[in-house]
């Protein structure tokens, strides 16, 4: 049994994992904003633009070479066009954040409504990747987990919209930099973690509910029969 749930526990982790792109995806996706922010104060900004975009398509021409997630990969570099644009529009390096920034704060935002309308959405999403559908709905304990991961990853986009929000109003855009890259991967490690051991106190208290259900009939039944049992002896 023991062994049966570390099996269960790794597969979660590598299930969600596998949706981020991987470690190698979480790492990949911040090597666009290593080259844009120094190329920019060396070449300008137009140069910054096309090396993000070099390096997104680099990327995602790696993750089809060697067969890895591609989808993680299609979206990084979508989501790089799109700051890309931004900047140019804007005519400002710092306008490059922006689409994460305001991404930050619509994520915070469903990650909170999910959790007032008592659909947790960290619970809605395992439930969907593991074919359980929404039965945790069920278990007050289950609902309660899910809400507490949900949290965590409405405090995480909520932390990085008003880091970087106030980072954008002061013009620092080389500060934007160090925080989009230590408010990423590694704040996305450590709330997967939480959220790992979460889903799987949701998954207990789930399966202990269920048990509970199957075994409460057999148990009433018992007692029922045990008078006819006792009739049968008097006669």
């Amino acid at each position: 049994m023991w062994q049966s749930r570390r099996v269960t526990d790794r597969q979660q982790q590598q299930s969600i994992l596998e949706q981020l792109g991987g470690v190698s995806g979480l790492v990949y996706s911040t090597l666009p904003i290593l080259v844009f922010v120094p190329i920019n104060s060396l070449w300008g900004l137009t140069a910054a633009i096309w090396a993000a975009l070099g390096v997104a398509a680099a990327v995602l021409v790696w993750r089809v070479i060697a067969k890895g997630a591609i989808q993680p990969a299609i979206s990084g570099f979508l989501g790089v066009g799109v700051c890309a644009f931004i900047a140019y529009r804007t005519g400002d390096a710092k306008g490059y954040f922006l689409f994460g920034i305001y991404t930050s704060l619509a994520y915070a935002a469903v990650f909170l409504l999910s959790i007032v309308v008592r659909w947790p959405l960290v619970g809605v999403l395992w439930g969907f990747l593991n074919g359980h559908g929404n039965s945790w709905r069920g278990s007050r304990a289950a609902v309660r987990a899910y809400d507490l991961a949900t949290a965590a990853w409405a405090l995480v986009f909520g932390a990085r919209y008003l880091v970087q929000s106030q980072l954008y109003d002061t013009d620092h855009t080389g500060w934007l930099a160090v925080s989009r890259v230590a408010m990423g991967w590694p704040l996305t490690a450590l709330v997967l973690v939480a959220t790992v051991w979460l889903v799987r106190r949701a998954d207990r208290a789930a399966e202990a509910e269920v048990e509970a259900e199957i075994e409460t009939p057999v148990e009433a039944d018992d007692q029922g029969a045990e008078p006819n049992g006792a009739g049968d002896e008097r006669s």
